[in-house]
């Protein structure tokens, strides 16, 4: 086995750098943008061809969500346009594919968790973008795993949301966090564990599953948890969607966007531990 890992310097892709060596007995290729551009298909293709890949993780990806707005060239070509790239590659040579994509499909209308077979709405060009990607990949890759997740941070970098909440803690910020965005944090680690678990199980399921970790709260309750985690004391006041907790948005964000992770459990036995649990882990290594 010879795993192609792409955007391996964000979050889920410096995590994986560190699961994947302990748990999955493979020949490892970890790939940034500068060392590999997945939009470009003569590279790629050589590329694949020239390691014998046998599986992509593909977690390369334009995160930026208000950015997105300004640039959507750019956020199209990596979430849509380099998947598409990504699929025909791995159709070509026999790759199999596993995505990550984003709970910012829907539009966060819904009262339960989503299921991966409810209705898609995204309400950002950042979600469209992703769900053109989904689209392309579902396409030309039938065989591909598609992992839609969730507020995704990791202890690695500070530019997630645990980072920025403690940023502007020790600067001794009046916190303004919003209490009427409702979801499920997740830790890279937790992410990147359960993508080692798939990798090494016998059988391929392909198909759009979810992941996150279990348990649902706002992110003032998110935010309360951290600050309570390393023991801060500032003040947080809860604010809706309207007034930004740390500076101006333009991208809508779902409201609701918690997911259900019953298919990817029972069907690849993966550990969706409760994101209080992870959270503190991350807090213990940030």
């Amino acid at each position: 086995m010879n795993i192609l890992v792409t955007g391996s310097n964000g979050q889920l892709g410096t995590a994986l750098q560190k699961v994947l060596p302990q748990l999955v007995n493979a020949r490892l290729f970890f790939v940034d943008h500068s060392q590999l551009d997945i939009t470009d298909s003569d590279t790629l293709g050589r590329f694949i061809a020239n390691n014998d890949i046998s599986h992509i993780v593909n977690c390369a990806a334009y995160t930026n969500v208000d950015g997105a707005e300004e640039d959507k060239a750019a956020c199209m070509a990596v979430n849509a346009e380099g998947v598409k790239t990504l699929a025909l590659a791995a159709d070509n040579y026999g790759a199999k594919i596993i995505h990550i994509s984003t709970d910012f499909v829907f539009d966060g209308h819904a009262y339960l968790p989503y299921k991966e077979s409810d209705k898609v709405n995204p309400l950002s060009h950042y979600g469209a973008s992703k769900r053109s990607g989904e689209t392309a990949l579902l396409a030309l890759a039938p065989e591909s795993i598609i992992i839609r997740t969730s507020w995704l941070y990791s202890p690695d970098t500070d530019r997630n949301f645990v980072g920025k909440i403690l940023k502007a803690a020790t600067r001794g910020d009046k916190l303004k966090v919003v209490s009427d965005q409702i979801g499920s944090p997740t830790n890279a680690y937790d992410l990147a564990r359960a993508i080692a678990k798939i990798l090494v199980t016998p059988q391929w399921f392909p198909g759009v599953f979810h992941y996150c970790n279990a348990g649902i709260c706002s992110r003032y309750d998110f935010a309360k948890a951290i600050l309570y985690l390393v023991g801060m004391n500032n003040e947080v006041t809860p604010v809706s969607t309207d007034t930004n907790f740390l500076n101006s948005t333009v991208a809508a964000r779902p409201y609701f966007s918690a997911l259900d992770t019953s298919k990817i459990r029972l069907t690849y036995g993966v550990d969706t531990p409760n994101w209080f649990d992870s959270l503190n882990q991350c807090i213990q290594n940030f």
